[in-house]
């Protein structure tokens, strides 16, 4: 893996202050959209990225969330026209977390000093 590359992923640590600042799925805490959810879907559990790798959201505290896989899907495929309202309590949540939260420190630049 690529220094660049890791900068993007959420490492072991990273890892583990999400999940226990978290404690668990935060749509699932808001009762966000469960119907037709399988119990596996709610218990599996991943780190979510509020900006995506794929647009060099960085893997910091500050740009990430627990997800259940029913609602990681969700807010990655974007199929059920939910991706914008996701966002958007993705967004408050961090905020409220992070009262300095920035959207823009949340992306990799080679020239910015990250956070």
């Amino acid at each position: 893996m690529s220094k660049y590359t890791r900068k993007l992923e959420f490492n072991t640590k990273t890892r583990s202050i999400i999940r226990a600042r978290d404690g668990g799925c935060i749509f699932c805490q808001m009762g966000y959209h469960m119907e037709g959810a399988l119990p596996l879907d709610l218990e599996v559990k991943s780190i979510m990225h509020y900006i995506p790798r794929s647009k060099l959201g960085l893997g910091i505290e500050q740009n990430g969330a627990v997800g259940c896989q029913w609602h990681h899907d969700m807010l990655d495929n974007g199929n059920k026209g939910r991706r914008a309202e996701m966002l958007g309590l993705f967004r408050e949540y961090l905020m409220e977390l992070y009262p300095e939260w920035d959207e823009t420190l949340l992306v990799h630049s080679k020239w910015s000093v990250q956070i």
